[in-house]
């Protein structure tokens, strides 16, 4: 929390979003909602993406109380059977009750937390996508957003690609391959997401974006400078570089839906 708040008191007056999640569940976090009050007392725009595994009613009043503007629900199935399929070990009951809780607590606390549903477009839930725009508000959420899914084995294909390939990251090359539909194309002189956000991670380090999962590319850490030092460093601006003068310079790229 105290490298939290030095993040805030240093950068408030320039950060308008944060995003609560990179590659873990934030709702493991029990500060979270204390992190969410003190963005919003800076008038600071804030996101959660869960997958509502550990949403009880408590906290779910907690987040919408802290002034959570926007909540992102994962739910990538209607049955247990599609639900599991890539999301393993996980619930779908323990998700629509989360989605409950949160309706709840919006209505009892009259705020304008706005409540998504994300599904992945998978082969093991295509039959059930109407369903989901049937029946999304019904469920709690305010709207509904369907999401590619990337995966790490395509090459060769993956059994939950969906059977379009228009719902798909990856299409499939002259070689019989499949290679990731990416907008980074050769001669394109940036890369939105370098040039509007970083990640942060939870020991400080400041990586380039959400696709650099492993924090390969470290611009600095904000336990040692400003989060304004380590964006204008020239680690940086050579990565920047780098991109905007290559289609896809580092691994990272590849799977990008830049």
């Amino acid at each position: 929390m105290a490298l939290y708040l030095k993040l805030l008191q240093e950068s408030c007056l320039w950060i308008h979003t944060i995003q609560f999640f990179f590659q873990g569940e934030p709702l493991l976090n029990p500060q979270l909602p204390d992190m969410i009050r003190e963005a919003r007392e800076r008038h600071i725009y804030t996101i959660v993406s869960t997958n509502a595994q550990s949403l009880t009613r408590t906290l779910a009043h907690d987040l919408i109380a802290a002034g959570l503007n926007r909540i992102i629900v994962s739910l990538d199935g209607l049955t247990e059977e599609s639900y599991t399929a890539y999301r393993k070990g996980g619930s779908l009951q323990r998700t629509l009750e989360g989605l409950k809780y949160l309706r709840e607590a919006k209505t009892e606390l009259q705020q304008s937390t706005t409540i998504e549903l994300q599904c992945l477009l998978l082969k093991s839930n295509e039959h059930e996508w109407n369903l989901f725009r049937r029946d999304y508000k019904k469920m709690g959420a305010d709207r509904l957003t369907f999401k590619t899914a990337q995966f790490y084995d395509y090459t060769n294909g993956n059994p939950l690609m969906p059977s379009d390939s228009a719902y798909c990251r990856y299409t499939l090359g002259n070689d019989g391959k499949y290679h990731p539909r990416n907008r980074l194309q050769k001669n394109k002189s940036i890369c939105r997401r370098l040039m509007t956000g970083c990640v942060i991670n939870a020991n400080g380090d400041v990586l380039p974006c959400c696709f650099d999962k492993n924090g390969q590319y470290r611009f600095g850490n904000i336990a040692e400078q400003s989060l304004k030092d380590c964006w204008q460093s020239k680690v940086a601006e050579h990565f920047r570089e780098t991109v905007f003068s290559n289609s896809y310079p580092f691994p990272i790229c590849q799977n990008c839906t830049e």
